[in-house]
């Protein structure tokens, strides 16, 4: 009856062993994933920081001590060269008008028509952005009085190891931290040749002048900038990993699976794009191409025992002992 049983037990032994042979030559069989060979407009961009800033900054200053009468214009304003910003009296004018008023009204309109107010002049035409006195206000010949700015630019920061791909004419996108959802496009105009240094690195100065200057646009607001190095038109692109080697050594991609093997093209590549690569000839758009799927696999310590798989706890040998007794 011993004997019975043990040829039971080698019997099934057996058969487990050859079924998960045939489970196992079934998984083992490559899968391939197919995929379509794809045009695509490819850009090569530059990333950088910069600040909206006035193209030209124009600061205005009276040409005498005196004190500010009245004032005509608000920041924000749009600005014709030789407008008048502001009317001044000079000191001496101060001096006759205050005397004037203690003296009466009539007196006072007497010599404010005799004596006439400076006018402070716009040399640009422009924006205001700066508005820096109040009416009543005492000056001197260097207080900056107003500033005002005849085109809005972006001053665009680039690291010297960028600096020589940039070039003139190369366009660029623009998005401000104010204003994440609306995208402003413009072009390289300027490149300063004079760097700057800071913590031990270089970087340079590139001016990008918007096709157009929203009304958003405010001097001194933070800008993230996209500068486009290159650009390609239809470039036929498939993933990297179906790029193989053919049985002749040759770069190849898998065409066809015949029987469940593989049929192999030549092609030449191109550009790698990260995780896809360029197909310069050997392949159309639209072919189908396959590439083996990679599965997962256990890693096992030097042991030969899966690390991710839970280990029963060693007994002491005792216990062992102990319990082999029983």
């Amino acid at each position: 009856m011993k004997k019975i049983i043990i040829i039971v037990i080698i019997a099934a032994l057996a058969g487990g062993g050859w079924y998960a042979f045939k489970k196992k030559s079934a998984t083992d069989a490559p899968r391939y994933v197919s995929v379509q060979a794809e045009l695509k407009d490819l850009s090569e961009v530059v990333d950088t920081t910069g600040v909206v800033a006035p193209e030209n900054r124009v600061e205005i200053q009276p040409s005498a001590s005196g004190r500010i009468e009245e004032i005509l214009v608000e920041e924000g304003d749009k600005i014709k060269a030789g407008a008048v910003l502001a009317l001044m009296s000079s000191s001496d004018r101060v001096a006759i008008l205050d005397a004037a008023r203690a003296s009466g009204d009539a007196q006072y309109a007497q010599w404010k028509e005799t004596y006439k107010p400076i006018k402070i002049i716009s040399p640009i035409s422009g924006t205001l952005i700066l508005k820096n006195v109040v009416e009543g206000q005492t000056v001197g010949g260097g207080t900056v009085l107003f500033a005002i700015s005849d085109k809005l630019i972006v001053a665009a920061s680039l690291d010297e190891s960028d600096i020589g791909r940039v070039k003139m004419g190369q366009h660029a996108s623009i998005i401000l931290d104010s204003y994440p959802d609306k995208k402003v496009t413009g072009t390289v105009y300027k490149i300063l040749d004079e760097g700057t240094t800071k913590s031990n690195v270089v970087t340079y100065t590139v001016k990008i002048r918007p096709d157009h200057v929203p009304d958003f646009f405010r001097s001194q607001m933070t800008a993230n900038i996209k500068i486009t190095i290159s650009e390609r038109k239809d470039v036929l692109l498939v993933p990297a990993a179906a790029v193989a080697t053919n049985p002749q050594g040759e770069t190849a991609v898998i065409k066809e699976l015949k029987d469940g093997q593989p049929v192999y093209t030549t092609v030449e590549t191109g550009q790698n794009e990260g995780d896809k690569v360029e197909i310069t000839s050997g392949l159309e758009e639209g072919e189908t191409v396959y590439y083996q799927k990679k599965s997962y696999t256990a890693q096992v310590d030097s042991s030969g025992k899966n690390p991710l798989m839970p280990t029963r706890p060693t007994m002491p040998r005792g216990a062992q002992r102990a319990m082999g007794g029983h």
